[in-house]
């Protein structure tokens, strides 16, 4: 096992971070970064295609975000280790991540021995989670009432809702998003209605606003 090459794919919008990555694995011998991306659906396609041994990717990415393509990359190839690296430490967003299929969390504020440490870990078959966000996990199942006592308005939204509202805010329109999804207009208008009734807002600067705040698309 010690000559092993594992193969890496990054998955992140901003350029400069990916190419920090990938410079800083590629000097590593047992790695190999075979591909890169910038949004969440190329994620999923290019991990199909490349089944790289581990993916590390960010949540807020554009058009289908990070939890999403976790999601959907373990129901098609549960063979690929995903790792987040995020500036994410809310509750909310570690426990989609992990529900989802994250086999680790890292924060993107942790130096390079942590993220190597995670990477190490994942690759060897075992979970991983940043120490800096443990206390977060720890308090949440510590304190389950809490938790439900603060059902926030993201969780009353269904996975499309959540779809369709960040490509709202990305600044697409009906037929884009329409076409994106390979569901019809009216579909995708009957879903913009229920979620603006959900969220009690009603415009899409409203939806957008909402959507920043969220960590969802990023202002």
């Amino acid at each position: 096992m010690e000559n092993q090459k594992y193969t890496i794919l990054l998955a992140d919008d901003h350029s400069i971070l990916r190419a920090g990555l990938r410079s800083m694995l590629s000097s590593i011998p047992e790695f190999e970064v075979i591909g890169e991306v910038d949004n969440g659906k190329d994620a999923v396609h290019s991990a199909i295609a490349l089944k790289p041994n581990l993916l590390i990717t960010d949540i807020s990415m554009p058009k289908t975000n990070g939890t999403e393509a976790v999601r959907e990359i373990k129901r098609r190839t549960s063979d690929v280790k995903i790792l987040v690296l995020t500036m994410h430490t809310s509750e909310s967003h570690i426990f989609d991540a992990l529900n989802s299929g994250a086999d680790g969390y890292v924060l993107k504020e942790d130096d390079q021995t942590e993220l190597l440490n995670a990477i190490r870990s994942i690759l060897a078959g075992k979970k991983y989670l940043s120490p800096s966000i443990s206390n977060n996990i720890v308090n949440g199942y510590l304190n389950p009432q809490a938790d439900s006592k603060c059902t926030s308005s993201w969780d009353l939204l269904t996975r499309r809702e959540r779809e369709i509202i960040k490509l709202i805010a990305e600044g697409y329109r009906s037929k884009d998003i329409a076409e994106y999804l390979s569901i019809s207009i009216k579909t995708v208008e009957k879903h913009r209605t229920n979620l603006m009734k959900k969220l009690d807002l009603h415009s899409v600067s409203s939806l957008t606003n909402y959507a920043i705040q969220q960590g969802i698309v990023c202002n």
